[in-house]
């Protein structure tokens, strides 16, 4: 069986300039952060990126790595708006397609299955055919006759997720309350990697929970990368939370002193960065 173990330099040596790229998650929970973070260790530029955004867009649009943002929100959950995507979209930073929560999941949906789209009716009534104005509607064929939006397969070049446990095959596990929708980043994409708080036997996966925990399989996934502590700041249940703290400095920091301070080296310089601002501050 193929082992699809790799780091997470290595993983994001895979991406290029100009490709969409999906990040799974939820707004500041079980975002693939250590894979965001590495991405910035890199050039790569001119990205469009699909995501129920949170701190990953947030880094990518002030870091100037997005020309296209596809989302329906950008949050911290704790603070309602992300506050460096805020700064990013009103300099005009990027091209923005927002778009409904359910138009998105029917947009993955329709990339997972290879359809060009799948007819949705959330958005009808709203403002969000005005400001996407390259929306198309559709008529039932059928007796009702009924208007649906047509919303466009959201296909990617590739995606990064980031779940509990995975095997080295590509397999993985979500153990928290909710599975967000990475399976589906993962099936919409050409290449999909994961990265994952701890690699574990396949035979394990089962053993600490139930089967329908493991919706990422492994012909979908490209890479496996072990990231303890891969999804901080934002939380990854039940592991840990979210360093709530730490999230408050993000949003408060001007993007090039936060960049500096923890950014400026690789992942355990991250950490060790993040350990010593938590030390100081509590000694203050």
């Amino acid at each position: 069986m193929t082992d699809k173990t790799m780091t997470a330099d290595e993983a994001v040596s895979r991406l290029r300039s100009g490709m969409t790229l999906g990040i799974g998650g939820w707004g500041s929970r079980r975002k693939p952060m250590a894979l965001v973070r590495a991405l910035l260790r890199t050039e790569i530029t001119d990205l469009t990126v699909v995501s129920y955004g949170g701190p990953d867009v947030g880094m990518l649009a002030a870091a100037g790595r997005i020309r296209k943002l596809v989302a329906a929100f950008a949050t911290l959950d704790s603070i309602p708006l992300e506050p460096h995507y805020r700064a990013a979209r009103e300099r005009g930073a990027f091209e923005l397609m927002e778009i409904d929560e359910a138009m998105f999941l029917w947009g993955l949906q329709a990339a997972a299955n290879r359809l060009p789209f799948l007819p949705v009716r959330a958005g009808l009534g709203s403002d969000v055919m005005r400001v996407n104005p390259a929306l198309r509607t559709v008529t039932s064929p059928y007796e009702d006759g009924e208007t649906l939006v047509a919303m466009p397969a959201l296909r990617l070049d590739a995606a990064l997720v980031h779940v509990n446990r995975a095997d080295r095959r590509g397999n993985g596990q979500y153990l928290g309350p909710d599975p967000y929708f990475d399976d589906l980043f993962c099936a919409a994409a050409e290449r999909a990697y994961v990265s994952c708080e701890r690699i574990v036997d396949t035979a394990e996966l089962t053993k600490e929970a139930a089967p329908q925990t493991l919706l990422i399989q492994r012909h979908t996934v490209a890479g496996v990368v072990e990231a303890p502590n891969g999804a901080h700041f934002t939380s990854c249940a039940p592991d840990y939370g979210r360093d709530e703290a730490f999230q408050k400095h993000y949003a408060g920091t001007p993007w090039p002193q936060f960049a500096e301070q923890f950014l400026g080296g690789d992942e355990p310089a991250y950490r060790s960065a993040v350990q010593a601002w938590h030390k100081e501050r509590h000694e203050h």
